[in-house]
């Protein structure tokens, strides 16, 4: 605005001094007059067009850099009236750039006896700002919030499901829930991956006579505006761009700016509760909540006694247990916060044998107290990327799984109740290596589930194959694995062939044109080991040049994938898990070439890890290779990324390292 006044007056200007040097009168200063008042209605509209979020045409072109959707306004207000009184109003414009960006309209509400949708609604804009579509509540998709079961009917969700015509668009969501459970308080957490932020605020007010408890997080780093008063919080942040995903980055949740609340007194279900800690917080959680719900009749009491009669130790009469349970019972999905924090009791699951990970956890404890075996309730943050509790902020608001814990005089063991396959005390990258919260009748207590080290977390690769004159090869592999490498691979011995045979053709992926002969798999749950035996043959392995042959001996295991390369990264460099790998190889060579060269052995180690060769000579035709790679996990400065990736770059040239040969 101020640079179009400064052009019109310098426009005036010019035109009174050369243009119309004889001719300012009267009726000259009128015009002058309407000239400004027509720029001033002008600028009002250009103002309006400015505020108006539902228009694409007025969002800032900087904010859709590494976005797929800008969050034009994400508004959430929380009014705690009372212990059991609270209301959520959320008002979200969001314009979506592409499908990716759909997601964010986030127009999803859910309800139960104790939670009531006042007022929900959807409208849709072109992206000139036109309404083009209303979605009512009435509109809106009602579902139960479980698939398949009947234990959870007053547990809902309320949705749209919207295609759009054409990108981008304008969605404007508004929601206003009453709800009596004060117990989860929702979370600021206004940044995600591609996804640019004009305005999001959290407001947030409650009663003097209560104490808020908050984890705030990364605030500063992202220029987060904290205001807070008596009986009232507020948290804004504007006008911050996409972020793009870093290879090798900690988790969303560590880098990102949140902030959790939780109120020292609140109501849940119909019962009140006063807790500043986890071990309060577990306290009320069991009496409220679990207490009484881990029985079964006693048909099943009496099967279970039967069936540990001859177990000597607790570990012994837990894994019979487990077992029993896994082939008893199935899955149904139910996360926690949409169906409620209190499981379904045991004797429920029993009778129609499936749950959710609450009431399978629940179930599998009520039968393990039968048997006079001693395990915990525990809530965990699920997922891939390894997000703990924190131990200094007690709230319902962390936790999206529930598993079990048996102490075992110190020597803790961990079950996951909602998989019919994994072994008795196996954990994965689910819920391996974070702090979670094990409910005792006693109280709440912060403990850490398994952490694999690196070599537990081992593959071991042993192979023979054979090159013929044509460079063609035969080979026969086992591979072998532990651990979380384990976690990734034992769930193939349930896919069908045709599944199977497409796997390995891509596993050996550095071969060309691979056909799978035979397939042979093994999953030791007493071990907690998988072993895959595949023999196959593949054209054209040596590459014929002349009268030599080329090809790099690693042909089971080879390390092709260099990280991303950035000009200026961002987060740190972290390797969550480390692993383990060997692999040993006897290779032989074509009857009519002998070696002419062969890749000096190797030994390289850095801080990130360590990774060697061995090339030995057998005899004249028959080769024997032998490989390791070690990578450890650790946090590092994002300037150490740099020289991990030079470090995996030399893996990828060691493994692809080639031998030549020369006809005889």
């Amino acid at each position: 605005m101020f640079m179009e006044i400064k052009f019109v007056k310098s426009f005036l200007l010019v035109s009174s001094q050369h243009v119309f040097p004889n001719i300012l009168k009267k009726h000259t200063r009128m015009r002058i007059k309407l000239f400004w008042i027509t720029l001033f209605l002008l600028s009002i509209n250009l103002v309006t067009a400015q505020d108006d979020l539902t228009s694409y045409l007025t969002l800032p072109s900087e904010l859709t850099e590494n976005a797929n959707a800008v969050v034009r306004l994400d508004e959430t207000i929380v009014d705690v009236r009372a212990i059991n009184d609270m209301e959520i109003s959320e008002k979200r414009i969001v314009t979506v750039l592409n499908e990716k960006g759909i997601y964010k309209i986030g127009a999803a509400v859910g309800y139960d006896n104790d939670i009531k949708v006042k007022d929900v609604e959807v409208r849709i804009y072109d992206k000139f700002g036109k309404q083009i579509k209303k979605i009512r509540e009435r509109d809106f998709i009602d579902v139960s919030a479980v698939s398949g079961g009947t234990m959870y009917t007053d547990s809902r969700v309320k949705y749209i499901d919207y295609t759009p015509t054409e990108y981008p668009f304008t969605a404007v969501f508004t929601s206003t829930i009453q709800t009596k459970n004060t117990a989860n308080l929702p979370s600021f957490n206004p940044i995600g991956y591609y996804i640019g932020i004009q305005k999001s605020r959290y407001k947030i007010t409650y009663p003097s006579s209560f104490i808020l408890h908050k984890k705030e997080l990364n605030l500063k780093e992202f220029g987060v505006i904290k205001d807070e008063k008596e009986g009232k919080l507020s948290y804004s942040i504007e006008n911050f761009p996409g972020i793009k995903p870093e290879s090798l980055s900690p988790s969303e949740s560590e880098i990102e700016p949140k902030v959790f609340l939780a109120l020292n007194k609140f109501s849940y279900d119909g019962v009140t509760a006063e807790i500043n800690n986890w071990e309060e917080f577990g306290s009320w959680m069991y009496q409220s909540l679990l207490n009484g719900r881990a029985t079964v009749d006693a048909e099943t009491t009496a099967t279970i006694e039967n069936l540990v009669a001859n177990a000597t130790s607790d570990r012994e009469k837990a894994k019979i247990i487990y077992e029993f349970m896994q082939n008893k019972t199935r899955y149904i999905s139910v996360q926690v916060g949409i169906g409620g924090f209190q499981p379904i009791p045991a004797n429920e699951v029993d009778k129609v044998g499936y749950g959710d990970c609450k009431g399978l956890t629940n179930y599998t404890m009520a039968l393990l107290k039968i048997a006079g075996v001693e395990s915990y309730y525990t809530h965990v943050e699920a997922g891939n990327e390894i997000v703990g509790f924190y131990d200094d902020f007690a709230s319902l608001a962390q936790g999206n799984h529930v598993i079990l814990n048996i102490p075992n005089n110190g020597d803790d063991i961990w079950l996951e109740c909602t998989s019919q396959k994994v072994p008795f005390g196996h954990i994965g990258d689910f819920t391996d290596n974070r702090n979670v919260l094990v409910i005792t009748p006693e109280g709440g207590k912060i403990k850490r589930t398994k952490k694999y080290s690196t070599e537990e977390n081992l593959q071991e690769t042993n192979g023979l194959y054979t090159l013929n004159n044509d460079g063609n090869i035969i080979a026969d592999v086992t591979v072998m694995t532990k651990g979380i490498q384990y976690d990734s691979r034992y769930y193939l011995q349930d896919r069908s062939d045709v599944e199977k045979d497409k796997h390995y053709k891509r596993y050996f992926r550095t071969v060309n044109n691979v056909n799978i002969d035979e397939i042979a798999l093994k999953n030791d749950k007493e071990a907690i080991a998988f072993s895959e035996k595949i023999k196959f043959k593949a054209d054209a392995y040596g590459v014929i040049t002349g009268n030599r042959m080329l090809f790099a001996p690693n042909a089971l295991n080879r390390y092709t994938n260099i990280p991303d390369r950035y000009r200026n990264r961002k987060f740190p460099l972290e390797i969550q898990r480390g692993y383990y790998d060997t692999d040993a190889y006897e290779i032989k060579l074509p009857n009519d070439y002998k070696i002419e060269a062969i890749p000096d052995n190797v030994t390289y180690e850095t801080k990130f890890g360590s990774y060697s060769f061995t090339i030995t000579k057998k005899d004249d035709q028959t080769l024997q290779y032998q490989r390791t790679i070690k990578i450890k996990d650790g946090l590092y400065p994002k300037e150490a990324y740099k020289e991990y990736r030079k470090f995996i770059k030399k893996i990828v040239k060691y493994d692809g390292s080639k031998i030549v040969l020369i006809k005889k």
